[in-house]
């Protein structure tokens, strides 16, 4: 078990370096191992949202096309 903790801990911290090494010249100042630890975490929480819009959207479409069609009464609808 130590083993892979080691390897886990070792991907980590090449995570961690990659994202400082990504980001920092962007924020225009050093970046603690526990500021990229947190940028990775938005980061990943921000896409993790974007799939689930995804799938909710797709969902939703697939609800759509299975309800029987409305008749259109002459009114335009403008979704935003």
């Amino acid at each position: 078990m130590k083993r892979l903790d080691a390897a886990n801990d070792n991907d980590a911290g090449k995570q961690i370096a990659r994202t400082r090494q990504i980001w920092q010249p962007r924020t225009g100042r050093d970046l603690t191992d526990e500021d990229a630890r947190q940028i990775m975490h938005n980061v990943t929480g921000f896409f993790g949202v974007l799939a689930e819009w995804s799938r909710a959207e797709r969902l939703a479409a697939a609800n759509d096309a299975a309800a029987p069609a409305k008749p259109n009464d002459g009114e335009v609808r403008h979704d935003r």
